[in-house]
């Protein structure tokens, strides 16, 4: 169903994929993202669950399998409203015995049920993010993941057109598609209700959750914010909750809820083969699904932000991530982190599905990068390139850097170069 106005996603070209082959997909992420958007411009037909309508409620009360009449593919919008779903469309993709038969979305993952069929062989799943600078038209794509990938080196462009303040309100922003066209300041206004909403509303829905007390969690999300895309431990992060009693298994329980509701996402370490015999430290990162979300949480402006720079090279590092998962999830590619007990490290790893692998650092500002190369280089000397292959590109990513080969043949860019 064509949209007018809609603004093309990278998951676009992945979802027609899928469809060729999958009786169905599954698009999940956190909500407000664009899935249903996105949804209905691969679907044919349409029942949106969370609608409200009388309809809806005596279809589900009578014979849910009705819910699942319609042209194909048939999008059923926020389908773990009523998980029983899962299984009929299981069946009927099945029955049918034809790829493209249903995009189902989910803005919340449900509870474990030992009689629902993990779907395996029959839909597929795509992880929705909000927008990144280039699907929100803030960058140009210029620098080509795969094309790194493949070995295509970027046209050197000395001049990046922006700077460190307008790189970070452009984070404070946010990419929800829903606050395209809103300024910054209404955009983030919109974000610290949307916060409001998950603490008060979206975690208190979750099926199979013990209540939450919403003053701790909020409590714990403003302390997640001070450590985005750090190992810091759930017992730290509990010590951090100021003014609040909460335990590290408390802390566990709380960002679990919010992993089920797509707000909190890990970024595993990767363990490649060493020459060295240092020890892989083997703790996850946690990030919000959107940096513009620690902002919210904080009540924190593009202004503020700039007095505080290291709060903005970490949240900057996660504006990152977010993005290389977006382009990556699109080549077959999963983003970890590295470091060792010796303090070599590699902010971001992609590894894609062929063995393939690529090391980034980030840095806010383009005088970094001389020292992010140096990092890059320490580390990839240690890897053992007897048994895990040689990178196929280093990178230093920055906010305002110039897009170009460095000496030792990596290459360095800003984000808002990075494109599919």
């Amino acid at each position: 169903m064509e949209q007018k106005g809609y603004l093309p996603r990278v998951v676009d070209r992945l979802i027609d994929d899928s469809l060729g082959y999958s009786g169905g997909i599954l698009i999940e992420g956190v909500r407000a993202c664009g899935k249903t958007m996105t949804g209905r411009q691969h679907a044919s037909s349409e029942v949106a669950l969370d609608s409200g309508l009388p309809q809806i409620r005596a279809a589900l009360e009578v014979d849910p399998s009705l819910l699942l009449r319609g042209g194909v593919p048939r999008l059923v919008d926020e389908w773990q409203i009523e998980p029983s779903l899962w299984n009929l469309v299981r069946r009927q993709i099945d029955s049918r015995r034809l790829p493209g038969q249903f995009i189902l979305t989910g803005s919340s993952v449900p509870a474990e049920d030992a009689s629902r069929h993990s779907g395996a062989h029959r839909l597929s799943r795509i992880r929705m993010r909000p927008m990144t600078l280039f699907e929100r038209g803030r960058g140009d794509g210029s620098v080509s993941l795969a094309g790194l990938f493949d070995g295509r080196a970027p046209e050197p462009v000395l001049d990046s057109g922006t700077n460190v303040p307008e790189a970070l309100d452009d984070l404070v922003h946010g990419g929800w598609p829903g606050d395209h066209d809103l300024t910054t300041r209404q955009a983030q206004r919109h974000l610290r209700d949307y916060v409001e909403d998950v603490i008060n509303i979206d975690v208190g829905r979750l099926d199979g959750e013990p209540r939450r007390d919403p003053v701790r969690l909020r409590a714990l999300m403003r302390s997640l914010a001070r450590h985005v895309g750090t190992e810091a431990s759930f017992s730290t992060i509990a010590k951090d909750v100021s003014g609040q009693s909460l335990t590290a298994q408390t802390a566990v329980a709380y960002v679990n809820a919010l992993k089920r509701l797509f707000i909190i996402e890990e970024q595993p370490p990767w363990a490649p083969h060493l020459r060295s015999r240092y020890a892989v430290r083997t703790s996850s990162k946690l990030h919000f699904v959107d940096p513009a979300l620690a902002a919210a949480v904080t009540d924190t402006s593009a202004e503020r932000l700039l007095e505080d720079l290291e709060t903005a090279g970490l949240w900057f590092e996660s504006q990152v991530v977010q993005h290389l998962r977006v382009f990556a999830q699109a080549l077959g590619g999963h983003v970890h982190h590295y470091r060792d007990k010796a303090g070599k490290e590699a902010d971001v790893i992609v590894e894609l599905d062929d063995g393939r692998w690529a090391a980034f650092e980030v840095k806010l500002g383009r005088r970094q990068i001389p020292t992010a190369q140096a990092s890059l280089a320490a580390f990839v000397a240690d890897v053992d390139t007897a048994r895990t292959p040689s990178p196929a590109f280093t990178a230093v990513v920055t906010a305002d850097g110039p897009t170009m080969p460095l000496s030792d043949g990596a290459v360095t860019f800003p984000l808002g170069a990075l494109g599919p």
